[in-house]
């Protein structure tokens, strides 16, 4: 189970605009591994991040997908708090997954 705790939109040096969802799910742990929440990105993506930012109508060149065990401020790192992060390319209303 995933709460949203905050979404923006951030210009980026280049010009184009990046929308950041971040989640907070208590269950994570470094003993839950990437891959039990890995199929949960494209998810959020689709279903999540491209039907809200449609609504208000900001058009982004990427959507970055945040995950944390606890709510932590944007940009902090804590090493007791499990944080994985994916990026999406927004292309025909699709999130073409990028890689970190």
């Amino acid at each position: 189970h995933v709460t949203l705790i905050e979404q923006f939109v951030e210009p980026q040096p280049d010009g184009s605009l990046w929308a950041r969802f971040r989640f907070v799910a208590p269950e994570l742990s470094p003993s839950l591994g990437f891959d039990r929440v890995e199929q949960d990105f494209p998810y959020l993506c689709s279903a999540f991040a491209l039907p809200r930012l449609a609504a208000s109508g900001n058009t982004v060149q990427q959507v970055v997908i945040s995950i944390s065990q606890a709510a932590l401020d944007f940009g902090a790192t804590d090493p007791d708090v499990t944080q994985y992060f994916e990026a999406f390319r927004v292309e025909n209303d699709l999130c073409i997954w990028e890689g970190f």
